[in-house]
């Protein structure tokens, strides 16, 4: 028997109901994904600057995500048959939207009713009293070795089929990710060990690289 591993964007420590994390679990692993690095340099046209290492190395991340609800349609699935893909669509908008939507919404009534109050006399723009709602943290789960904190650039839906009632029933979403750098000082503690162990594992895997360029120099002279 085979043991399939699927890739998943996780949500953690915003306000979510119950104990259980808002998870979405690839249905169909992406067929690829592209990862680009942009090196920053300093500023400055001297050569022996533009040696030097600038602001640390950003890593983004972009992949197709494919979602079908045919075969839990053929299943007779309880969810599948009230919503389609509606709720793993959901699941995934919901880490793009600040946690508290509440707060959110009377924060900017307030800034909203404020500016107006101010137009006219000159007065300092008001404090305001309600912070905004931080953005979703998450992980993002591909293989053994890559567990990265990121956070979701842009996200593009596109549904394809609908059932009766127009529930989504098949969908291709392009998301791109940016992988978060994670500061010593951050309290959190989850996002720091998932960057840790995924730089580990990608020390780990340079070093048996090694054994490989040992050999293949070997061959290399001996030709």
């Amino acid at each position: 028997m085979t043991f399939l591993l699927r890739g998943a964007l996780i949500e953690y420590g915003t306000d979510l109901i119950g104990p259980i994390p808002n998870v979405v679990i690839f249905q169909f692993n992406p067929e690829s994904l592209n990862r680009s690095f942009t090196i920053p340099r300093p500023p400055g046209g001297a050569e022996r600057e533009q040696a030097q290492a600038g602001e640390p190395t950003t890593e983004s991340i972009g992949l197709r995500a494919y979602f079908s609800a045919v075969d839990a349609l053929a299943e007779n699935k309880v969810l599948a048959r009230a919503f389609g893909i509606g709720p793993q669509l959901a699941a995934l908008e919901k880490m793009v939207l600040p946690g508290g939507k509440i707060a959110g919404l009377v924060g900017a009534a307030i800034d909203a009713v404020g500016s107006a109050l101010g137009m006219g006399g000159g007065a300092e723009p008001p404090t305001q009293t309600i912070p905004r709602q931080p953005m979703p943290r998450l992980l993002f789960i591909w293989g053994l070795t890559r567990v990265q904190p990121v956070r979701i650039e842009s996200l593009k839906i596109n549904e394809l089929e609908y059932d009766s009632l127009l529930n989504p029933i098949r969908a291709e979403v392009d998301i791109e990710l940016a992988v978060t750098k994670v500061s010593e000082c951050s309290d959190d503690w989850l996002a720091k060990g998932a960057q840790t162990y995924t730089e580990l594992a990608k020390e780990a895997q340079a070093i048996a690289n090694l054994a490989n360029t040992a050999e293949q120099i070997v061959d290399l002279i001996t030709i």
